[in-house]
């Protein structure tokens, strides 16, 4: 039976408490020819040029199809790969391009869940090991010893304290989730990047781990950005949500008004594709309403050669000379609602 996901009140958290800000992010990865002499002989564009920022206590939700560059903005928030150019800002220090000694410390403040919960795990190590990691690597004492809190971390994460000596192997995929999270929570970090934590696990146990990290997110007061590809769980846990296509931002804001006024034509065609829990909805004069199903013609340009101007001109329906030749800026069409196309949906005519 599946568990109810319960959702997050649309409350946003005060703008002027940010505890992230990132500006302009880019990473280009180098293509390179040849075994003695390598030449680069080109650039996988795999973020250009994002900027968004996330307040304290507050759930980003990053979306978009594989490939759109989700998981590198991620890696770059952690720090775990180098942006090519930009600033991000966590709590006023810019640690962009900190060096590993440097960012040790912060490491106990930014923390992330990976997405597969089967090797992100050690399994020579018993799960004690693991969640106490932490503890060891930062060279934090605790007050009541290290096996007594990491019994009290697997109990906050719905896991029973007498599984500190076990292995992974010995768990299912939504526990060993748990656990991946328990080791998260170890230094009580303030920002928490989890790349599509919930994707690997069956549906069935999806929403016991999406409740959880909300209720963690409540008694911990953490703040989230999360990546995921799946709008339907995004829903649930995002405050806002921001869409990316092709290593750009096309469309930010608020989860209430992303949903119900989409604007870009990508997230029109991403909404459409998303699942109804009643395929015909009757409306209140009594006839049945249909979500009209969007389909986008082509594949996703390569990276690699990215289309200029607006890089989703090549599938948009609505797309015009302009599109071709003119990059579209990402502005403001209503309050907290930033859009990347010159002829956005859900406008109103002037």
């Amino acid at each position: 039976m599946t568990t109810p996901v319960t959702e997050p009140a649309e409350v946003p958290a005060p703008a002027s408490d940010t505890l992230l800000t990132v500006s302009g992010l880019t990473k280009h990865f180098p293509v390179n020819r040849g075994i003695i002499f390598r030449r680069r002989v080109g650039l996988v564009r795999s973020v250009d040029d994002v900027s968004f920022d996330v307040a304290r206590g507050e759930t980003l939700g990053i979306v978009g199809e594989s490939g759109c560059g989700k998981t590198t903005t991620a890696r770059m928030l952690t720090r775990l790969i180098e942006p090519t150019a930009g600033q991000i800002i966590f709590d006023g220090r810019d640690i962009t391009h900190l060096r590993a000694g440097a960012m040790r410390p912060l490491r106990r403040e930014v923390q992330m869940i990976f997405q597969d919960p089967y090797s992100s795990l050690n399994p020579r190590h018993t799960v004690g090991s693991i969640v106490s990691a932490p503890f060891r690597l930062q060279k934090v004492k605790t007050e009541k010893g290290t096996k007594k809190s990491v019994q009290e971390l697997l109990e906050l994460v719905g896991l029973n304290p007498e599984h500190y000596n076990r292995y992974p192997h010995e768990f299912s995929g939504g526990q060993r989730q748990r656990i991946g999270i328990a080791r998260t929570l170890a230094l009580r970090p303030k920002l928490i990047v989890a790349d599509e934590p919930v994707s690997a696990l069956d549906v069935s146990i999806q929403a016991q781990v999406v409740n959880l990290l909300d209720d963690l997110q409540s008694e911990l007061g953490l703040t989230y950005v999360i990546i995921a590809h799946d709008l339907s769980v995004i829903r649930h846990v995002a405050n806002r949500v921001a869409v990316m296509y092709l290593g750009n931002l096309v469309e930010l804001a608020s989860r209430e008004d992303l949903y119900k006024r989409p604007r870009h034509p990508y997230t029109v065609a991403l909404l459409s594709a998303v699942p109804l829990p009643e395929p015909a909805k009757r409306t209140a004069e009594g006839g049945r309403e249909r979500r009209e199903r969007v389909r986008l013609v082509g594949d996703v340009p390569s990276p690699l050669n990215p289309p200029p101007a607006c890089r989703f001109h090549t599938r948009c329906w609505k797309a015009q000379e302009v599109c071709r030749t003119e990059p579209p800026p990402l502005r403001e069409l209503a309050p907290g609602h930033q859009v990347a196309c010159h002829f956005p949906e859900n406008t109103p005519a002037a």
